[in-house]
């Protein structure tokens, strides 16, 4: 099957003309990472006031850091206050969503930071009885906003804009960019980050943690493992410019 013309690099890759584009990485429940990453962009825009702009979280919003409630309620209310803030679903988001449909004690949520999830809900899950498991999860259940359901059940997994595509993993290389599968999107590794040809984009991703913004010709790696270091990482694209930004 043929792919597309491979052809974006980090230096050449352009948002579109009079719109300001932000990514933020993965927060993984850190509200105040997030919280302080929401002021010092919303005042640059406030303060710039450029034509047009979208803030775009990079998924992974739950799990691990200490309020995944408090991150959610953050990113609702933001995007009541404008549609252009964006939000698009990685892995740990999906997970959490099977563990509120069914109580797996092996799954990704019960593995890797469902139990601080729960918690911020008010809600202590024992993954190691099965009857206090069960119950443990009709009380999450109860306890989830419905504004917080309808948001994972709708997030979605990409978006472009110009020369860029943004998701939460990476993508499957040769693969049309409008044919890639949810799987990859919040899943892939080894294949796309050892992938050195340029792709149909340039490609902004989280998933993976680094030590510092990882940039690439041809992908920017923005997980800077928040729950982990304490930093929050963001990238401002505008035209061809482009400059990281952090919080700690």
């Amino acid at each position: 099957m043929p792919c597309e013309t491979p052809g974006f690099s980090f230096e050449m890759a352009s948002a579109p003309d009079g719109m300001r584009l932000y990514a933020i990485g993965d927060v993984h429940g850190c509200r105040d990472l997030l919280a302080a990453m929401h002021d010092r962009i919303f005042g640059e825009i406030e303060a710039d006031r450029p034509d047009d702009w979208r803030v775009i979280h990079l998924g992974d919003y739950v799990d691990r850091g200490p309020d995944s409630k408090g991150v959610l309620d953050l990113i609702t209310e933001a995007q009541k206050q404008d549609s252009r803030v964006l939000a698009l679903g990685g892995n740990h988001d999906v997970g959490f969503l099977d563990f509120l449909g069914s109580p797996d004690a092996y799954g990704l949520f019960a593995r890797y930071g469902g139990e601080e999830t729960a918690r911020s809900y008010g809600i202590e899950l024992n993954f190691n009885d099965d009857r206090a498991l069960i119950q443990g999860h009709a009380e999450l259940v109860r306890a989830v906003p419905q504004a917080h359901l309808d948001f994972l059940l709708q997030l979605p997994f990409h978006a472009s804009f110009g020369d860029i595509f943004f998701c939460h993993a990476g993508i499957r290389p040769g693969r049309p960019l409008d044919r890639q599968q949810q799987d990859d999107l919040v899943w892939i590794r080894d294949v796309f980050l050892d992938w050195e040809p340029l792709h149909p984009k340039l490609v902004v991703h989280g998933h993976t943690p680094v030590r510092a913004p990882d940039i690439r010709p041809n992908r920017v790696n923005l997980d800077t493992g928040a729950f982990m270091t304490g930093r929050l990482s963001a990238l401002r694209i505008e035209g061809a410019a482009k400059q990281l930004i952090g919080v700690s």
